[in-house]
């Protein structure tokens, strides 16, 4: 039972994808050979990872982790994604946790849906996963003359260092997930 499929768990009666095999054994290969993630990644899995084209030949790798498993792995957040993208040379990794939107009630129902589980919590949220480790400290949005929208979201200046080189691929793979265009800037420093 020590394989490489006890790293992906799917939905009764689902079988993973080839991309999303390779993925669990790269997890599997991780927590087999690296030391200092080896205790943190023994309970963890995920339930899907799929690969999203971004402009330019770049391609991302967005894996979705169960709900309840986010704060350990944000916790090996950095260490975990470093990794991961050495070992999927080229390709940016973004770790985002399976969120679930539950369609308003019809009229008359006494069945209340929480807040969570509403369209604009579920985008709020996979926003701020993709820009893990840096925190979002503003959000402005654009209404054009077209009609079109737009939201520019700043980042903590903080992080630049570790995320500068992806606010393309964040903007990609929100904009693959959630159908929204979204600048990602860092906010000018005053001298």
């Amino acid at each position: 039972m020590f394989t490489s499929l006890r790293k992906i768990q799917k939905d009764k009666g689902v079988d993973p994808t080839d991309f999303e095999e390779v993925v669990a054994q790269a997890f599997f290969d991780l927590e087999n050979t690296n030391k200092e993630l080896q205790s943190d990644l023994k309970d963890l899995y995920i339930n899907s990872a799929l690969q999203v084209d971004i402009s330019n030949n770049r391609k991302a790798v967005v894996i979705h982790v169960p709900y309840r498993l986010r704060k350990p792995f944000r916790k090996i957040h950095p260490r975990l994604v470093r990794e991961l993208e050495k070992k999927f040379s080229g390709k940016d990794v973004v770790l985002i946790a399976t969120r679930r939107i539950v369609r308003p009630p019809k009229k008359g129902s006494a069945v209340r849906r929480p807040r969570s589980r509403t369209l604009t919590s579920v985008h709020e949220n996979i926003l701020e996963d993709v820009v893990q480790p840096a925190e979002i400290v503003g959000k402005r949005c654009r209404y054009r003359l077209d009609g079109s929208k737009v939201m520019k979201v700043f980042l903590d200046p903080k992080a630049k260092n570790d995320t500068e080189y992806k606010l393309e691929t964040f903007s990609g793979v929100y904009r693959k997930l959630c159908g929204k265009d979204v600048v990602f800037e860092y906010p000018p420093t005053e001298a």
